[in-house]
């Protein structure tokens, strides 16, 4: 089991472990350093999945128009072909 894990890791849980701490710290300095805080990229995160969210259900609404559009044009002209051929084999 253990060799699994470290092997799933790279190394020992620890050294990654520290590995990791080392890191997320060097990360956080630059983040602070350039002005961004934990909870602003949280906020950032929202705000791209709500506008993600809500374009998903205009692009729905958007594309629900078109079909309707389109069958305002395409239905109509379907039933006359339709009728045409119908009275075409009557008159045959």
């Amino acid at each position: 089991m253990s060799a699994r894990l470290n092997q799933f890791l790279g190394d020992t849980p620890f050294r990654v472990f520290i590995r990791l701490l080392a890191l997320s710290f060097i990360v956080g300095l630059v983040l602070s350093a350039i002005g961004l805080r934990p909870f602003e990229i949280i906020q950032w995160f929202e705000r791209l999945v709500r506008r993600i969210y809500e374009m998903g259900f205009d692009v729905i609404r958007e594309a629900a128009d078109y079909l309707i559009l389109g069958a305002v044009i395409v239905v109509p002209v379907f039933l006359v072909m339709r009728l045409m051929k119908i009275s075409n084999r009557r008159g045959e």
